[in-house]
């Protein structure tokens, strides 16, 4: 029988890939729904959808992402990155609907000097980044059989990202800076959404938190060499440049590599390098796919 999962945040970065993965498999039943659909800020609208539908899994792909501007919109923020996750597990804890969470790197501050365990501490350095902590803490209270997923430097062919903003520069600017002191690693949405679709197609469901990003760790700098290189740009000069230079209202982690061993170990799974799904996504982009 066919899973039925309620997808939210559907016309986003990982709601979009979400659609990729899911369409057209047998062994699921998607409900897609974004604002439009179900306001997951409101608790009896979440109760009425689920209320109307037999859901197996409940996927929050919706989040409050504008790093710098959460700074100045704390309300927002708080309502849709903490508030609305802990309305959704406490429905999924009442209708017996399993839940799984898109967490942040964030919840670091990024100055460890080794790949982030999951038992580590958390210690944002922003709103962002607390209301994110908040929620997952808030998650785990709720309904401790939930999965929550860190990821981090999330790009599609969809909606605005990193990879598509560097394409954009990259064509109409001779020079660009690009700031070469924070590391991280990208991960494609889309390799995130299969990774989500493999814990709702496992019979073995492992509750608690876990990292994923693509393996391999870099600079935005090396990122945006390597975007510009696979995209064919050859016109724009990339300068490297530190974080002390290019002021942010939101403080940015400088090391916020992810420890992948236990995704890797629960789903048996190898993760694709970096560059590999950078080289993917941009092609997609050029098809307009």
């Amino acid at each position: 029988m066919a899973k039925t999962i309620l997808i939210t945040g559907a016309n986003g970065q990982l709601g979009r890939e979400m659609r990729r993965v899911l369409d057209g498999d047998i062994n699921f039943y998607p409900i897609y729904t974004d604002v439009d659909e179900l306001d997951i800020t409101n608790a009896s609208a979440i109760e009425a959808c689920l209320a109307s539908n037999s859901v197996d899994y409940i996927v929050n792909c919706a989040a409050y992402t504008a790093v710098d501007a959460a700074e100045s919109n704390v309300e927002l923020c708080t309502k849709l990155n903490t508030e609305a996750p802990s309305l959704l597990a406490q429905a999924a804890a009442k209708h017996g609907a399993r839940f799984i969470h898109i967490s942040t790197d964030y919840v670091f501050d990024g100055t460890s000097c080794r790949p982030y365990r999951e038992d580590d501490k958390v210690c944002p350095a922003s709103i962002y980044g607390s209301t994110k902590a908040e929620g997952e803490r808030r998650i785990m209270e709720i309904a401790p059989d939930s999965i929550i997923i860190r990821t981090a430097w999330l790009y599609s062919p969809h909606g605005k990202n990193f990879v598509k903003t560097m394409i954009e520069l990259g064509k109409t600017r001779e020079s660009l800076r690009v700031v070469c002191d924070q590391v991280g690693t990208p991960t494609y949405a889309l390799d995130l959404a299969s990774v989500v679709a493999s814990f709702v197609a496992s019979d073995l469901w492992q509750p608690g938190i876990y990292h994923f990003s693509d393996e391999g760790a870099i600079s935005w700098y090396d990122f945006t060499m390597a975007i510009h290189r696979l995209a064919g740009i050859t016109t724009c000069y990339v300068l490297p440049c530190l974080s002390k230079d290019y002021p942010t209202p939101a403080s940015r982690p400088h090391y916020s590599v992810l420890d992948k061993s236990k995704i890797k170990s629960t789903l048996g799974i190898e993760i694709p390098y970096w560059e590999d799904s950078l080289r993917d996504c941009i092609q997609r982009i050029k098809n307009n796919a």
